[in-house]
């Protein structure tokens, strides 16, 4: 689609009068409020914490919107661009820290207050008065087996299915972009829409991996460290392949409307940088919370 005129080079586009940012904060704080009240048991707070985010998917809607509309009118130039491309860095470099956080329970879990509960160094006599016989071995549920004894998910079923599958992924998007930036049309759409399809058949999987932990394995978000740090590294990892699909999504309609060209298609690129992250995470978790 051609863009209507081209921004002076000169002038920072700034919307004027923008309702999104005022709606959203409504939004995030209903999300909030509502989580907060159901997980202390209040009936009414289920349905506002759905409300909320009925109200944040119709704020994104509207906002990302806003966006791709004024970006179609050519209203953005190269210090937008440049902005565009920084928030993006940062954004997923908030990311890293993130899951990084994640990862370096994991880490102490395993490397410090295991040994110290197993009575390694200064915890001989916490191991001797409190948790006597308590083996420091990993996985575990640690002292007083919480949650019952479970079973661990082999890394080389479903799991390296998964890898690999995200990892053609990022083969396919690979391909999408090459052919977006050579013109070629029907390349694009088509592997581009082999990522989307790539990215569900990833959650189908995950999801088959968690009903068959929670129904026939035991192993629950309530089991001790283990639990809890694998299914809030996988889980938080599979809300972001979610969002990345929907996103890839997005990104295959407007490619079809012809939004993007060789030159100018940064949305194509943001969404393509999120995918080789969440690839890239997903290795660490195969690696660290699976294999070893």
């Amino acid at each position: 689609m051609a863009q209507a005129h081209t921004q002076d080079a000169n002038i920072y586009y700034v919307p004027h009068s923008s309702r999104w940012p005022f709606l959203g904060s409504i939004a995030l704080f209903t999300t909030m409020i509502g989580l907060a009240s159901w997980f202390n048991e209040a009936g009414w707070g289920k349905p506002v914490f759905f409300f909320g985010i009925a109200l944040m998917v119709g704020v994104l809607f509207g906002w990302f919107g806003d966006v791709v509309r004024e970006s179609v009118r050519g209203l953005y130039n190269r210090q937008v661009d440049v902005s565009f491309r920084m928030g993006m860095i940062w954004f997923i470099f908030s990311e890293v820290m993130f899951f990084g956080a994640f990862f370096g329970a994991l880490f102490y879990a395993r490397q410090y207050a295991l040994p110290w509960l197993g009575g390694e160094g200064d915890g001989v006599l916490t191991n001797s008065l409190l948790w006597p016989g308590y083996s420091a071995s990993w996985p575990s549920n640690g002292p007083g087996a919480i949650g019952g004894t479970y079973q661990t998910i082999p890394a080389w079923g479903l799991p390296l299915l998964n890898t690999l599958i995200l990892l053609t992924s990022g083969v396919t998007i690979t391909v999408a972009h090459h052919a977006l930036k050579a013109g070629q049309r029907g390349k694009l759409l088509l592997f581009l829409g082999l990522t989307v399809l790539l990215g569900c058949v990833f959650l189908g999987f995950q999801a088959e991996e968690y009903i068959h932990a929670y129904t026939e394995l035991n192993l629950t978000l309530g089991s001790g460290i283990y639990g809890s740090t694998f299914f809030m590294l996988t889980g938080f990892h599979g809300a972001h392949v979610t969002l990345g699909t929907i996103m890839l999504a997005v990104i295959w309609f407007r490619c079809l409307k012809g939004h993007f060209s060789k030159d100018n298609h940064f949305a194509f690129e943001a969404v393509a940088w999120y995918w080789h992250f969440v690839d890239v995470v997903w290795l660490g978790l195969f690696l660290f919370v699976y294999v070893l």
